[in-house]
């Protein structure tokens, strides 16, 4: 990212690119004609935010006494940002490779939270600063050159001037009259020097602009910075809370609904007992009917307990897909091996760690194992499976290798292009080779410091 910044600092001038390659084609083309419209639109904006600067600043000061100007010169710190987001389209005028925004995107925040956000990025203040130099230098610098061009323009018309208003006097120099259109073609050629001198001079200006647009109001490398390492904590705060709220679900329903499962079972087997065999006995006297009901009534609680046994079973499965006991107690050696010993391809581990790492390295890893183990299962066709993972320079390495058909693409599930987004927020790396015919090798690497 900070070479493209790099080189989009020496990226040329279209303009000056243009007046360099053909300075004699640049008078016929299009280029001066939006090097003034750039600059006559510059002067008015710029006489328009000399007023609103002027308006601001005053009413801000002269009720500041009262307290109330301190509402007001919050919006004169902001102002930058409607006049940096105006240069930034104006700019496309006369360069057709747009200014990126520095601004980080807010999308759903409120006003205050924008407003704070936006008063701490330093884009801000540089823009700040950049509708000073519009409002001042920059605009006086468009006007002089508005001037000189007008100016030049109404000597270029000078005869037709003079034509359209014989036999009226006109005075081109103060005290000397033009008795004649032909006695005023000398002022012609003065102006259509002029305009020569504005094509260049306009030009010149552009330049400067675009330049002074591009360093003040684009973005740069700390800035883009900033915003990776933000958005890089953001996910991984997120990360922390859905960890977080794993485990709180796999708590729940271990701690409630598994509970309550082997209450039920627990009891229908004490129904189970009554009916068939301990509570018979006091019921002879029903006969036939009253056998063959409590008969008809232990298979069902019988066929309810198989149930409830086997919806346990599937609830057991479930809290342990989410977040594994034995990960949290014994560590990922021992998580894994209990994987294995579940899992019904032959898989031989040989993870060998120093000591425990931190946890979000663990469960990364874990879970990537896991959906490496799932993948294979489902799709590979490999008659066993080797899970490696040793600490290599700092770095947790875990090796999962199947020899089944290989030919996987990472790129086709969502499942792997997960995982290594997560690896990613942890400034690891996911990698996945399977030719055609195998073996399949995914191989994870994540820092130990998590």
């Amino acid at each position: 990212m900070g070479e493209n910044r790099s080189d989009e600092g020496q990226q040329p001038v279209a303009v000056r690119a243009a007046l360099r390659a053909r300075p004699l084609r640049f008078l016929r083309s299009s280029t001066p004609w939006r090097c003034w419209a750039h600059v006559l639109s510059g002067a008015v904006l710029g006489l328009v935010l000399l007023v609103v600067l002027v308006v601001l600043l005053a009413a801000g000061l002269a009720l500041s006494v009262v307290g109330v100007g301190l509402l007001v010169l919050p919006a004169v710190a902001v102002i930058g940002l409607p006049v940096g987001a105006l240069e930034r389209r104006r700019l496309r005028l006369v360069e057709p490779v747009p200014v990126p925004d520095p601004h980080r995107p807010l999308p759903g925040a409120g006003r205050r939270a924008r407003l704070r956000t936006r008063l701490r990025e330093r884009a801000t203040w540089r823009e700040l600063g950049y509708t000073a130099l519009f409002a001042l230098p920059l605009a006086a610098a468009d006007l002089g050159l508005t001037a000189l061009l007008v100016f030049s323009a109404a000597l270029v018309c000078s005869p037709v001037v003079v034509w359209a208003l014989a036999p009226e006097t006109v005075m081109l120099i103060p005290g000397q009259a033009v008795p004649g259109p032909v006695e005023a073609l000398p002022a012609t050629a003065v102006g259509l020097a002029g305009l020569l001198l504005c094509a260049y001079a306009g030009t010149l200006l552009t330049v400067g602009r675009v330049r002074l647009v591009r360093f003040l109001l684009g973005p740069r490398d700390e800035d883009l910075g900033r915003q990776v390492l933000e958005l890089t904590r953001s996910r991984a705060r997120l990360v922390d809370a859905f960890e977080a709220e794993r485990r709180r679900i796999e708590r729940d329903l271990h701690d409630g609904a598994q509970q309550q499962l082997v209450a039920l079972s627990m009891t229908l087997g004490l129904a189970a007992y009554e009916l068939g065999g301990h509570g018979g006995h006091g019921r002879h006297d029903g006969g036939s009917e009253g056998d063959a009901a409590d008969g008809r009534a232990a298979a069902l609680v019988e066929r309810a307990r198989d149930e409830a046994r086997q919806a346990l079973e599937q609830l057991r499965g479930l809290v342990r897909g989410i977040h594994p006991q034995v990960l949290t107690d014994h560590g990922l050696a021992a998580a894994v091996t209990e994987v294995a010993l579940r899992h019904p391809i032959p898989v031989a581990v040989d993870i060998d760690l120093p000591a425990r790492l931190p946890g979000p390295v663990e469960t990364t890893a874990y879970f990537t194992v896991t959906e490496a183990l799932t993948n294979a299962a489902k799709h590979s066709g490999a008659a066993a499976i080797t899970v490696r993972g040793r600490v290599e320079g700092g770095r947790l390495v875990v090796q999962v290798t199947d020899d089944g058909r290989g030919g996987a693409d990472p790129a086709t599930g969502a499942g792997l292009q997960g995982l290594a987004d997560r690896v990613a927020i942890l400034r690891g790396r996911l990698m996945v080779t399977s030719p055609i015919g195998g073996p399949t090798r995914l191989r994870v690497e994540v820092p130990c410091s998590g």
